[in-house]
C-alpha cells in the first residue's frame, strides 16, 4: 500500500482525533496535507504542530486569529472559513479526505472532494441524509470510493466484502437505546440535558450524544443506510442491542446472517476506512465473550422514540423530506443543549416543520441548501412560540 496523503474535516472532534491516533501508528502509510476544524484553536495548533500538515482550515473568526498567529512562520497555510474549506480539499497532494464534521456543513466540501476525485472517508452522515441522491450519483460519475466510517456502516460494509454477486435481502442496524431504553413517554417529559448527555457505550461529541438518546442518530443511519448501499426503505430495520458488541447484519437471500462484532471502540472502523481493501495488524483490544456472556435484543419503541419513526417516514418519502428532517434536528438539539426545548419537544418541532415545509422531488445542490435553509427557518421560528 503506497503512502496515502489525508485531508481530515473536523480533525478536532471526537471521530477526528481518534482519526490522527490511528494515523500516528502507521507513519510509513499516512501523511497529513490538512486539517480542519471549528472553534477549538488550542488543540487544532497541537494537532499542525505534530502531524505539520500543508495547511489548516479554521472556521471560526477568532480561533483562526489564534491559530494564524500561533502557526506563522511555522511553513502551514492557516485559511479561513467554509469557502477555504471547499477550495483546499481540491489540492492534488490529497488522496483520501475523511469527513468527520458535525452537520449539513459538511455537504459542500464532500461534493468539492468528490468533484475533485478525492475518495471519502465518511463520518458525516449528515452528508447523505441531506443529499444522498446528489452524493451516489456524483461518486458514480466520478468513479471515487465511499468508504463509511460509522461503525454500523463499515460494519455492513464489512459483511459485504465478497459478496458483491449476493443481492441482500435486508439490513439490520444495531442500536445500543442510549440512557433512556426502556422509559416511557411519561418518564421523557422530565429528563435532563445532563442525562441525555451520559451515553452507556460510546464517548461521542455533544450533537450526536443528543442524537442517540433520542434515537435520531439511528434514524439518520437508517437513511444513510439506504445511500450507501442501494437499499429500499422495507429493507432496513433497527434493532435494540444494549452491549453494543454487534455493530450490524446482513441477511442475504437465502437467510443466511453475517454480522460484524467488536467492542465499542471507533478506532477500529476508522482504520478500516483508511486502510481497505488491507487490513493492518493493531494493538487494539480484542473482543472475549468470556466478557459478553449475554448478548440482548429489543424491538425499539417508536412510539416513545418518535425520531425514529420519523426518520422511516423521511426516507419512505423521499425528495427534500430527509434534508428538512435533518435541518430541523439540528436547531432543536442545539436548542435543547441550550435549555430552550423540553427533550420530547424535539420530536415534535421536527414533525411539524415537515409539514411545513413544500415537498420537493427532484433537488440540485442548490436546493439542497435552500431546503436547509428553510427548514432550519422554520423550526427556529417553532421554538419561539414556545
Amino acid at each position: 500500500m503506497s503512502k496515502r496523503k489525508l485531508a481530515i474535516l473536523g480533525s478536532t472532534g471526537s471521530i477526528g482525533t481518534q482519526t490522527l491516533e490511528v494515523v500516528e501508528q502507521y507513519p510509513d502509510h499516512f501523511s497529513i496535507t490538512v486539517l480542519s476544524a471549528g472553534r477549538n484553536a488550542d488543540l487544532l495548533i497541537q494537532q499542525a504542530l505534530k502531524f505539520r500538515p500543508a495547511a489548516v482550515v479554521v472556521c471560526e473568526k477568532t480561533a483562526f486569529e489564534k491559530v494564524s498567529d500561533t502557526l506563522q512562520g511555522k511553513g502551514i497555510d492557516v485559511l479561513f472559513g467554509e469557502d477555504a474549506l471547499v477550495e483546499t480539499v481540491k489540492r492534488d497532494d490529497i488522496d483520501i479526505v475523511l469527513t468527520a464534521v458535525v452537520g449539513a456543513v459538511g455537504l459542500k466540501p464532500t461534493v468539492a472532494a468528490i468533484e475533485s476525485g478525492k475518495d471519502i472517508a465518511l463520518a458525516n452522515k449528515e452528508t447523505l441524509v441531506v443529499a444522498g441522491e446528489l452524493i451516489t450519483g456524483l461518486v458514480e460519475k466520478h468513479q471515487v470510493k465511499l468508504l463509511p466510517v460509522d461503525s454500523e456502516h463499515s460494519a455492513i460494509f464489512q459483511c459485504l466484502a465478497g459478496e458483491e454477486a449476493n443481492p441482500i435481502e435486508k439490513i439490520i442496524l444495531t442500536a445500543s437505546g442510549g440512557p433512556f431504553r426502556g422509559k416511557s413517554i411519561e418518564d421523557l417529559k422530565s429528563v435532563t440535558k445532563a442525562q441525555a448527555l451520559k451515553h452507556p457505550n460510546w464517548t461521542m461529541g455533544a450533537k450526536i450524544t443528543i442524537d442517540s438518546a433520542s434515537l435520531m442518530n439511528k434514524g439518520l443511519e437508517v437513511i444513510e443506510a439506504k445511500w450507501l448501499f442501494g437499499l429500499e426503505y422495507d429493507q432496513i430495520d433497527v434493532i435494540i442491542h444494549p452491549q453494543s458488541i454487534i455493530h450490524s447484519l446482513v441477511q442475504f437471500e437465502d437467510g443466511s446472517l453475517k454480522a460484524q462484532l467488536g467492542l465499542p471502540d471507533m478506532k477500529l472502523p476508522i482504520q478500516y476506512a483508511l486502510t481497505y481493501p488491507q487490513r493492518f495488524e493493531n494493538n487494539f483490544k480484542r473482543f472475549s465473550f468470556l466478557d459478553y456472556p449475554n448478548l440482548t435484543f429489543e424491538q425499539p419503541d417508536m412510539e416513545v422514540f418518535r425520531n425514529l419513526k420519523l426518520a422511516f417516514q423521511a426516507l419512505e418519502a423521499g425528495g427534500n423530506a430527509a434534508c428538512v428532517l435533518n435541518g430541523a434536528n439540528e436547531v432543536v438539539v442545539d436548542a435543547f443543549l441550550n435549555d430552550q426545548v423540553g427533550f420530547l419537544q424535539m420530536s415534535e418541532i421536527i414533525e411539524e416543520t415537515l409539514c411545513q415545509v413544500k415537498s420537493q422531488k427532484t433537488l440540485s445542490l442548490e436546493d439542497y441548501l435552500q431546503f436547509d435553509l428553510e427548514s432550519r427557518t422554520v423550526a427556529r421560528s417553532l421554538i419561539e412560540r414556545i
